[in-house]
């Protein structure tokens, strides 16, 4: 495993890219009408907000509270409410389908043709991402 994915230009946030999962995929969900270095720059902008990623937590969340938590400034994204609410819906599904474990997605599926449909499903992962990801 890498030590850091290079999306972000710094150091913090490109590491807990690297390290953590559901970082990685909230990043992807973020990318979205901003640049690639906000998009993956907010994963360390809410775990400094939320205390920590977790799925279930995040999906159980209060939607006001997230949405707060993408709001504050700087914000987390240039549409705050619409990402809190698709992030918070990707939590949802991982908490749902893969125990809350975002590293599931992947590490049990049979083959790459089901990888390919579990990211397809994802909310915010369109064809676009799955593209950009194959």
């Amino acid at each position: 495993m890498p030590d850091a994915l290079h999306f972000t230009g710094d150091p913090e946030a490109d590491a807990l890219l690297a390290r953590d999962p559901l970082a990685l995929l909230i990043g992807f969900a973020l990318d979205q009408q901003v640049t690639v270095q906000t998009a993956f720059a907010g994963p360390l902008k809410l775990r400094e907000r939320l205390g920590r990623l977790d799925a279930s937590a995040i999906a159980g969340m209060d939607p006001a509270e997230l949405e707060a938590a993408f709001r504050e400034r700087p914000a987390v994204h240039r549409f705050p409410g619409a990402m809190a609410k698709r992030v918070q819906a990707l939590c949802a599904t991982l908490a749902q389908d893969y125990g809350g474990k975002a590293e599931r997605v992947w590490t049990t599926a049979a083959d790459g043709e089901e990888l390919e449909r579990r990211i397809r499903a994802l909310p915010g992962f369109g064809e676009m991402k799955v593209i950009a990801l194959g």
